[in-house]
């Protein structure tokens, strides 16, 4: 077989995470595969895990979080991820200790500490139990009627860390607004698992739905301190194959080798690929070095304060940003090309924009 090189990359991330190539059924298929999915834009985070199924419609995905085969809660980074039922104890226990540790000088300065937080957890214990839910806002009144102050940064700082203690998770929404609910009550109990376990399963997961990929993009998406890293890739052992290109050693699924070759995306200009991904979408972020697919002089495609953009993929490639603007009863996906769109690009972009408009359920067209 012959020996990949850096220009390979794209391809094969495109197809591991289902981006290329056969989609999922189900959204829950799509997140166990993954691991977790950013979650932080929650309508961009639908369509994320939509452009990695078969013939997927927002409403299925909503569905899906309303159902419980899906859960959005804070088990990485301190960012809102998917992540499935049978994994959110396991994850949240291997992974929020170091975020935690990490926000004590936050906390110091929003004046919480551990008092508040248990004082916290008893108050909203007491309005969730019995399956009730409550929004972001009845949450905060709650606590406030409690005499906890929700004041600035206070609030979202409460609910993140009871999330990622495990009490609480996101529900169902209610109209427009987010809930949240009783873990133990929203989600069925599952097995734990021990710590080399659990870092076996997370490397495995990783790599195997967005490889090839080095231990520092592994560390960056999990948090896992690089010792640790080293730990679960060795771990998960035969799961895992390992190839030098350019002197970085990337790791991906031994089982992708006997599938062959990804799809070419280094396409001819008489067949291009195009794919719209949202904001936030694991395509770049999942990665600490994005070099693969964007172009590192291209700063139009995150912000100075970290907000990733919504993406034009052209032959595995960034090629732009994107974004949605809703117009008497269409969507109209207004396009930010880093430079302009040949017949074939934009033709592939377009049919691209179709599949969006097929998953919102509405027409589409392009500006």
């Amino acid at each position: 077989m012959a020996r990949r090189t850096p220009l390979d990359i794209p391809g094969w991330r495109l197809r591991n995470q289902r981006i290329a190539g056969v989609g999922f059924e189900t959204p829950g298929a799509v997140v166990a595969w993954m691991g977790a999915v950013q979650a932080q834009d929650y309508l961009g985070a639908l369509w994320g895990l939509g452009v990695r199924m078969q013939r997927a419609r927002e409403e299925a995905v909503e569905q899906a979080i309303a159902s419980r085969t899906i859960v959005r809660t804070w088990p990485m980074r301190g960012t809102l991820h998917f992540v499935a039922p049978a994994d959110v104890r396991w994850m949240l226990a291997l992974l929020t200790p170091r975020v935690i540790a990490g926000q004590r000088s936050r906390h110091r300065q929003l004046e919480l500490d551990q008092d508040v937080f248990d004082r916290s957890r008893d108050v909203l214990t007491h309005a969730l139990e019995g399956g009730r839910q409550l929004t972001r806002d009845a949450a905060y009144q709650t606590l406030e009627a409690a005499g906890i102050s929700t004041a600035g940064q206070r609030g979202i700082h409460i609910l993140g860390r009871l999330a990622q203690d495990g009490l609480l998770c996101f529900a169902a929404r209610q109209g427009k607004q987010q809930t949240f609910a009783l873990l133990e009550e929203w989600v069925p109990a599952a097995g734990p698992l021990e710590r080399d376990e659990a870092l076996a399963e997370l490397a495995g997961r990783y790599f195997t739905s967005h490889g090839p990929a080095t231990v520092q993009d592994f560390t960056w998406w999990s948090g896992l301190t690089v010792a640790d890293a080293k730990v679960g890739i060795e771990l998960a052992g035969s799961r895992l194959e390992r190839e030098v290109m350019e002197g970085s050693t990337y790791w991906f699924a031994a089982a992708v080798l006997k599938e062959g070759p990804p799809p070419q995306q280094a396409a001819s200009p008489a067949s291009p690929t195009a794919y719209l991904l949202p904001q936030f979408d694991e395509y770049t972020v999942a990665y600490r070095d994005r070099s693969a697919v964007l172009d590192p002089a291209q700063t139009g495609v995150i912000s100075s304060n970290g907000i990733f953009y919504p993406i034009i993929v052209l032959n595995g490639r960034v090629a732009g940003t994107w974004k949605r603007v809703f117009k008497k009863g269409e969507v109209v996906i207004r396009l930010s090309p880093f430079s302009p769109l040949k017949k074939k690009e934009r033709q592939a972009v377009a049919a691209a924009a179709e599949r969006y408009g097929a998953f919102l359920g509405i027409p589409v067209s392009l500006e």
